[in-house]
């Protein structure tokens, strides 16, 4: 993502976001209580190697869970990624990318660089402080609110090494303005909802012993 995007984010105010979620650590955890991909609940059991020994699925088939939110392009990441992580599943992931996708767009807005530095990698990290600097030069503010998250859907994912990387798709419907200095608007209203299509890549080790994913790379889809 180049800063060009992001300034272009802060001069048309296209994207808004309301942080009242826990923090991105809680990204594909399980908690026992998640059903297996395209099969029916077995009787309450939890236990993913039990149910694999049941089918007959190898560990080189993991079972995965979703709510739905799972394109077919990502099953086989997924796997993968279940495969030397056991604890990481899709709705658990999707909950938390949502939280995460609130967060890091409310430190930009609220200019919360020590925030940003805890949720993104070092690349992202910068592009957003350059865009902050850049409205803070020209006096801008950004009001912004999330209006609801539509969707959340995992489109990738793949495991590079020790490396898990998954790839959501936000549609989101908000309400932007950016004030100047003197607090006049310039752009957007609150009174009109904008649709955008946010797709974000999260990134962790998955042998580290800090649960947290960062947020990698981000993009704009059209609709």
């Amino acid at each position: 993502m180049g800063s060009g995007w992001l300034v272009e984010i802060v001069v048309l105010a296209m994207v808004a976001g309301f942080v009242a979620l826990r923090l991105v650590s809680v990204l594909g955890r399980r908690t026992g209580h998640e059903q297996p991909l395209s099969q029916p609940v077995d009787g309450g059991r939890a236990d993913p190697q039990a149910r694999r020994a049941e089918s007959g699925e190898s560990r080189e088939q993991p079972l995965i869970t979703s709510g739905g939110n799972l394109d077919p392009h990502a099953v086989d990441g997924v796997r993968a990624i279940v495969a030397v992580d056991g604890d990481f599943d899709v709705n658990r992931f999707i909950e938390g990318a949502r939280s995460a996708y609130q967060m890091v767009l409310e430190a930009f807005w609220k200019a919360d660089r020590e925030m940003l530095k805890t949720l993104v990698d070092d690349s992202v990290y910068q592009d957003f402080s350059a865009a902050i600097d850049e409205r803070t030069s020209q006096g801008i503010t950004l009001d912004n609110r999330l209006v609801r998250i539509d969707r959340a859907t995992v489109t990738d994912a793949a495991l590079h090494g020790m490396t898990a990387q998954v790839t959501v798709r936000f549609d989101a419907d908000l309400v932007a303005v950016t004030k100047d200095r003197d607090g006049n608007v310039i752009a957007g209203s609150m009174s009109d909802a904008l649709q955008t299509h946010d797709v974000w890549t999260f990134s962790r080790h998955v042998k580290d012993s800090d649960p947290n994913w960062l947020l990698v790379a981000t993009d704009e889809e059209a609709a």
